[in-house]
């Protein structure tokens, strides 16, 4: 019962390192996107529609490393592939 604890336990920390990670760095790239958005619409008002459409795909990639953190966060709690190798080795519990 030692393994399967283990297993739980580096899962649960890793889980939590995975999404305070990945949700630190995404959002400090948003930040620095929208503020350098802002400052070159200051600068050039008349492309604030282009800069303001390359935001927000810019936005959109960004966003998406957060969300693959989250699933992968959500697999380590939930669906962990390891527990069914562990469980067989415990005999079947």
């Amino acid at each position: 019962m030692e393994s399967l604890a283990l297993v739980a336990m580096v899962s649960i920390v890793t889980a939590g390192l995975t999404i305070a990670i990945g949700s630190v760095g995404p959002a400090l790239g948003q930040g620095r996107a929208v503020s350098q958005a802002l400052s070159s619409i200051a600068q050039q008002p008349d492309e604030a529609n282009t800069i303001t459409r390359t935001l927000f795909v810019g936005l959109a990639m960004i966003e998406s490393t957060a969300i693959y953190c989250f699933v992968v966060t959500m697999i380590l709690i939930f669906a962990n592939p390891f527990w069914g190798f562990f469980l067989e080795q415990l005999g079947g519990m």
